[in-house]
């Protein structure tokens, strides 16, 4: 559809770094921006729909470099227990219930709610590849999927499992991949060189956590002498194509490597201290040049999957923990969830900002929401005043996918009946 945004207010990137917001007239046709200011120039535009920008806000749409977006069902069902309570104790015997059908409608939920707080793209690490993408592409929305793969048993048959999951679905506009061992503790070296090999051999990213809590460290060292980034490195799993969630407890030998070898860190800082595993060391990798994009983790963990809630607690935390209020600034905080996000993702030349060419994965909000008046700073606003609620619009490659209350390609009553009759057949409290 071609659509106009009228005279909106507009956050662009500022050519000396930064961002310059102005109003502006922005062109919607064939999935990406058209034309900004003024109509395209190399066919008739003709607006299907126009939209009054006065009073409004159009955002690039936010990126989560890092969730489990099935997990929606694990919502405040495991609380206040530490990190391996936490999973080993009361997640994974949950997860062992859930089948392939079940995992469809838990990710239409978790579309529903990333649509509804403005994130227009996704990191997914979780089983159940094939229901996952039909689930994306029957509702919408851009990801790149990675099924998460533990070494022991049968690990050499789920691994052909996510190459074929790949061959099926990588033909799609809005879907691109990488190879996920899960972790360096649950996947041995011989594991992690062929999940390598297997990512160069379909030329993928690779999606892995790293160093989320003290035990697994203290363990991982106990067992194989080294800690976690050294034996990553060595079986080559750091690549300037590798996304590390978490980098929690890393020291500065740790950040030296994760930086000599262009990994990409995603911050998950409302998950890593709602379980206790701590505040990851920003500032240090910013400082060595690490780029860091922002992931809320799966809802199991975080509750919910709102990047505004994210973008907030990762724009003052390390106010907090280093004294200076210089640290992490409201502008930085949010190229995280634009640029550094797409860069992570290796789409850094299509999302993450308004410009003519890029995918119209856009997010309109309501300046008259009253958390945001006056508004004095308005790229303050969005990293320390917004909540996602003000959000009034999100489209992904050009399509509104919410608007107002409204899934136009979801049937939501029976998304949210799905979940509810999975979680009651679990055991989970269903009310």
């Amino acid at each position: 559809m071609s659509i106009l945004f009228e005279n909106i207010l507009g956050v662009f990137e500022a050519p000396a770094g930064g961002f310059a917001l102005r109003h502006a007239n922005v062109y919607i046709e064939h999935g990406k921006i058209a034309g900004i200011d003024h109509a395209p120039k190399d066919f008739t535009f003709t607006a299907k729909r126009r939209i009054d920008g006065r009073g409004k806000l159009l955002i690039p749409g936010l990126i989560n470099i890092h969730t489990h977006i099935p997990m929606v069902f694990l919502r405040n069902a495991a609380e206040d227990l530490t990190f391996h309570e936490w999973l080993f104790d009361r997640i994974l015997p949950m997860e062992a219930k859930v089948r392939a059908e079940d995992a469809y409608w838990m990710t239409q939920l978790g579309l529903m709610e990333m649509l509804r707080t403005g994130t227009t793209c996704f990191l997914d690490m979780y089983l159940f590849t094939d229901a996952i993408a039909s689930a994306i592409c029957d509702a919408g929305g851009r990801a790149v999927l990675s099924r998460g793969l533990v070494g022991g048993e049968g690990s050499d048959v789920k691994l052909k499992e996510a190459v074929d999951e790949i061959g099926r679905w990588r033909d799609r506009e809005n879907l691109s991949f990488m190879m996920a061992p899960h972790a360096p503790y649950t996947c041995d070296p011989s594991y992690q060189r062929e999940i390598v090999q297997t990512a160069k051999q379909l030329d993928v990213g690779l999606h892995t956590h790293i160093s989320e809590s003290v035990r697994e460290i203290e363990e991982f060292v106990a067992q194989y002498g080294m800690r976690p980034p050294q034996m990553l490195e060595e079986t080559g799993m750091l690549t300037p194509r590798t996304v590390g969630a978490h980098c929690v407890h890393v020291n500065d030998a740790d950040i030296e490597i994760l930086a000599r070898n262009g990994v990409h860190v995603a911050h998950n800082p409302v998950s890593n201290l709602k379980i206790a595993n701590g505040v990851a060391p920003v500032p240090k990798f910013m400082a060595a040049g690490i780029n860091v994009g922002i992931g809320t983790d799966g809802a199991a963990s975080n509750n919910t999957l709102n990047m505004f809630k994210d973008l907030s607690v990762a724009a003052i935390v390390h106010k907090g923990f280093s004294g200076d209020p210089q640290t992490v600034k409201s502008h930085e905080a949010l190229q995280m969830v634009w640029g550094n996000g797409a860069k992570a993702l290796g789409m850094g030349d299509k999302i993450g900002k308004i410009a003519e060419g890029y995918a119209a994965d856009l997010v309109m909000l309501d300046l008259d929401a009253p958390n945001l008046r006056p508004l004095n700073d308005p790229i303050a606003a969005l990293a320390y005043s917004t909540s996602g609620h003000e959000v009034e619009l999100t489209m992904v490659g050009g399509k509104i996918l919410y608007e107002n209350g409204s899934f136009p390609t979801m049937d939501a009553e029976r998304v949210v009946r799905e979940v509810e009759t999975t979680c009651a057949r679990i055991g989970l409290r269903n009310q």
